[in-house]
This record gives C-alpha cells, sequence and structure tokens, in this order.
C-alpha cells in the first residue's frame, strides 16, 4: 500500500512533527523512565489504520519497542491537541496551492462500514445484515479530493448526513466556489433540493428515483459524476480501520478519517512531483 511507502511516511511525518505538543515533565525527581520517541508512535498508529489489526497487535508488529497504552495515549494526547484536524487542512490548503481544487463539480455520498465493538456513532447496518456499523458522507472535489464530511451509525440516511457535510464544506470556505453538486437519487426529495438552494447550490444532477407504481423500468438517467466519490470511498476504505473499525469513540474515528486523507492527498502530491520533474522516476 502507498501509505507506508518510505517517501509518503516521511512527507506526512514531516507535516506532523511541528504540530506535536511538546511534552511536559512533572515528575520531581526526574527519574521516570525515558519517553517513548513520537516517529515511533506514529509508525504505530499508522500501522494499525493501514491494516485494521488491534493495538496488541500493533506492539507485536513493532518488536514489542511500544506499549499498545502508549500508542493509545499517544493518540489521545495528540487528538487533544488538534494535531489531526491541523494535518488534514494542511495537507488540503497545500494541494489548492500546488495543483488547484476543481470546485466545478463536487460529488457527495455516504459510505457504510463495519464496527463490530460497537460503541457511539454506530447502530444497525441495512446492508450488512443489520450488523453494527458507522458511515461517512463525505463531499470531494472533481478530482475527488476530500472537501469535508460527516460521520454518524451506518442506520442513518445520507439525506440527515448532508446538511453537516455541506457545513464542514462551508467551515473551509468552500462551498461559495462550488458549481455543480452531484448526488445520487435517494436525495431525490423536494427538502433536499429546497435546503441546497438556501445554500446557494442550484446547479443539480440528481437521477430521478422511479415513482411508486410506474411500469417504465427504463427511464432514462442522468449518470453525472458520482463516480468520483465512490473512487474516493474505495480509497478510503482501502485503510483496514476504516473498513473494520474497533474504536469506540467517534472523535477516534474522525482523527483516523483526518490521518487517511492525508496521506491520500500526499500521495497525490507526489505523484504530481514526480510527473512534472524532469529528472524524476517515470509514471507508469
Amino acid at each position: 500500500m502507498r501509505a507506508v511507502m518510505p517517501d509518503v511516511v516521511e512527507a506526512v511525518w514531516k507535516t506532523i512533527e511541528p504540530l506535536l505538543p511538546v511534552p511536559e515533565d512533572n515528575h520531581p525527581l526526574g527519574c521516570h523512565r525515558p519517553r517513548i520517541s513520537d516517529r515511533l508512535c506514529f509508525w504505530g498508529i499508522l500501522v494499525r489504520l493501514v491494516s485494521g489489526v488491534s493495538w496488541v497487535t500493533t506492539e507485536a508488529l513493532l518488536s514489542f519497542q511500544v506499549s499498545d497504552t502508549t500508542l493509545r495515549a499517544r493518540r489521545d494526547e495528540w487528538i487533544a491537541a488538534g494535531v489531526f484536524d491541523q494535518l488534514r487542512q494542511q495537507a488540503l490548503a497545500a494541494y489548492d496551492r500546488i495543483i488547484g481544487l476543481d470546485l466545478t463539480e463536487v460529488a457527495i455520498d455516504g459510505c457504510q462500514q463495519k464496527a463490530p465493538c460497537g460503541g457511539e456513532g454506530t447502530g444497525k447496518n441495512p446492508v450488512d445484515r443489520a450488523k453494527l456499523g458507522w458511515k461517512w458522507s463525505i463531499a470531494t472535489d472533481r478530482a475527488g479530493i476530500p472537501l469535508g464530511w460527516a460521520i454518524a451509525g451506518a442506520h442513518r440516511t445520507d439525506l440527515v448526513l448532508l446538511e453537516p457535510t455541506l457545513a464542514e464544506v462551508a467551515r473551509l470556505g468552500l462551498l461559495e466556489e462550488i458549481e455543480t453538486v452531484h448526488l445520487d437519487k435517494l436525495y431525490d426529495f423536494p427538502k433536499t433540493r429546497s435546503q441546497l438552494a438556501a445554500l446557494g447550490l442550484d446547479d443539480l444532477n440528481i437521477p430521478l428515483r422511479r415513482k411508486r407504481g410506474a411500469t417504465n423500468h427504463h427511464q432514462p438517467s442522468r449518470l453525472g459524476l458520482r463516480w468520483i466519490v465512490e473512487s474516493t470511498n474505495s480509497w478510503l476504505t482501502n485503510y483496514g480501520q476504516l473498513r473494520r473499525n474497533t474504536d469506540r469513540r467517534s472523535y477516534h474515528r474522525h482523527a483516523q478519517l483526518c490521518l487517511a486523507v492525508a496521506f491520500i492527498i500526499t500521495i497525490k502530491l507526489i505523484d504530481w512531483r514526480d510527473r512534472w520533474q524532469t529528472n524524476g522516476p517515470p509514471i507508469r
């Protein structure tokens, strides 16, 4: 997986390192054990995100250089300091500065995943035999770059998550630049159209739902560009911990999404650099 390649890991680490909080040494005698390096903890968090294994297994994969308790504590410490949110915002800003976000076509859709351990923000998944799951609703630009998302239980409909998803896009100051919004037919309701119109989003591509009792099963449908967000959901699902999440707090899942999105954007930037660098490796 590209996320664990040395050049990608090093690029993300150089971005996240300045954001990490300075540890406080409150021991009166200064005789505590040496602090485990942030670099090793970052690698452990990434291994778990990519593979989806437990913290105990991650500890074993790191040859017991760091305990699972330390990895969880360091993750929570970074979440409290807003490290993952800042990392995601810096990655998005870097992409916008170097390549440029294309907001002429924006696609929004939800994606349901497993959450066997339950916890807050989970619910019965209607497409997985009512097993516990969670979902995200995400908005992407024309190239599939994630702009904003909302997370909830798998039982929540995409319609419910549409407003918080757009609110996150608006928080980043990107809502005014959107020209066309692509949605699937599950959003085909007057309430959805009026809701988007109130936000200044009038150019919509929403396939019409088949009316109850209709006999024509071959009505023409505008496909639009919904495949963009579907490809982004596929990129995110490649991360094992997102695909089968074992955390029990919504803010843990949000942090994982931030980290995964940062890696997705970093990979895009590295590919862009290699493509236009005269002495770089060829793109195949």
